[in-house]
């Protein structure tokens, strides 16, 4: 039996603590906030996107950050385990649009209650309001924490303090610091799953607010002439730029293209919304000329109100070049090939993410060179393991995050009570 402490008190380490103590070691768990999981109940709008039900070879797919690292724990830990212990714990899930899983309660704090039951159950014991300021070690070894009021004896610690994004929930960066006074090497905290700034700023803050279903996006490097990323979903326009799933995912993507900063500085990635996916050019325009066949009395401006959102009509009318008090009879073929391309091709030119803190995640973190992937131990302290957010792992939007969480905090606690 160990003397395990567990530092955080998110997903990763709630996990890393009850399959420690379920493995018969004593365990603490230190939290600095007033209570656990503040990150865990924003997730998912407050709904919590509990993971995906895609087989677990999708979810490495799915992570472009190291997600090859993350095979062991992924196989130690899967979705269906996740599910199975939640409904152990009297909660049911529910499967939504996008292999989404969700509480059928739509209720984060559910989820939540879960683990607080478990914690309960296997009495685990545990310090909040507690910040530990530093991990002693001896010859490399653990010996314990030292907390702002006393020094924690421990054979094992679980380092579980998660990334930097979010601040007001407790992941401020702290266990960062702590790890690289211990000569672990930190890649770079940029944010990702962010919302990302455009240089066309006015655009956007006449579309604000405005949410796009069943649109396609393509980001490219212009520089290259390069397609970095497409997908199809949901957006939403802000008055900075542009956010929802489909644009958080893409910037998971893109924090981590080369020479990025560079590409950004000088105008060189380009967003393309395509406003209408489902037809192809040639259906657009058979579309439209069916449109203007009916208005074609009325000015231009009055003849796009079943083609689009009325938010989005002055936007276009201006990206066209058309006169808005043109009359649709007038409208040249070229103007209508013009419309055409510029509703399959809605163009924004990225000028970079929004602040960490308003990241759903961060990426960079613990160099997973110097972790152990089938134990979660650093290679460079006997005794020391690390759990979720503060790896250098990240995925996209769907359930894949939190399930990194689960899986490495249940490696960690697995592996922390072996001699």
């Amino acid at each position: 039996m160990s003397k395990v402490i567990v530092v955080g008190g998110g997903p990763a380490g709630m996990m890393a603590a009850i399959t420690a103590a379920e493995n018969g070691n004593e365990v603490l768990i230190i939290e600095k906030m007033p209570s656990f999981g503040k990150k865990l109940l924003i997730t998912g709008k407050g709904r919590c996107n509990i993971t995906s039900s895609l087989y677990m070879s999708e979810f490495i797919k799915n992570t472009p950050g190291n997600g090859t690292f993350l095979y062991s724990a992924f196989q130690n830990y899967t979705n269906k385990d996740i599910i199975e212990f939640l409904k152990k714990q009297g909660l049911e899930v529910k499967e939504e649009r996008g292999n989404r899983i969700f509480p059928v309660t739509d209720k984060s704090v559910d989820v939540l209650n879960c683990f607080l039951k478990r914690i309960e159950e296997l009495k685990i014991k545990y310090k909040l309001h507690t910040k530990v300021e530093k991990i002693l070690i001896k010859n490399y070894e653990i010996l314990g924490v030292r907390t702002e009021r006393e020094i924690i004896q421990a054979d094992k610690v679980i380092l579980a303090t998660g990334g930097k994004s979010y601040p007001l929930t407790g992941s401020t960066g702290d266990g960062y610091k702590i790890a690289s006074e211990l000569g672990h090497n930190i890649t770079p905290i940029k944010p990702s799953l962010v919302p990302l700034e455009v240089y066309e700023k006015e655009e956007c803050k006449n579309l604000q607010g405005l949410s796009l279903r069943n649109v396609g996006i393509k980001l490219e490097d212009m520089g290259k002439n390069k397609v970095i990323y497409d997908d199809f979903g949901e957006m939403i326009f802000t008055h900075f730029g542009i956010s929802g799933p489909i644009i958080l995912s893409a910037s998971a993507h893109l924090v981590r293209y080369k020479e990025i900063d560079n590409l950004l500085k000088n105008n060189k990635i380009k967003l393309y919304i395509d406003l209408k996916p489902a037809l192809t050019e040639e259906q657009l325009d058979d579309r439209i000329l069916r449109d203007f066949k009916e208005f074609k009395n009325k000015q231009f401006k009055h003849s796009l109100d079943k083609l689009l959102p009325q938010k989005m009509i002055a936007v276009v009318i201006e990206k066209s070049q058309i006169k808005e008090d043109k009359k649709v009879n007038e409208i040249t073929k070229e103007e209508r090939k013009r419309l055409i391309h510029l509703l399959k091709n809605f163009e924004l030119t990225i000028k970079g993410f929004r602040p960490v803190e308003e990241a759903i995640i961060t990426s960079g973190g613990i160099n997973t060179k110097e972790i152990n992937p089938k134990t979660m131990e650093s290679k460079l302290i006997k005794g020391l393991y690390f759990a979720g957010e503060i790896i250098d792992v990240d995925s996209y939007t769907g359930g894949f995050n939190l399930q990194i969480a689960y899986s490495t905090g249940y490696t960690a606690g697995l592996h922390c009570g072996e001699e």
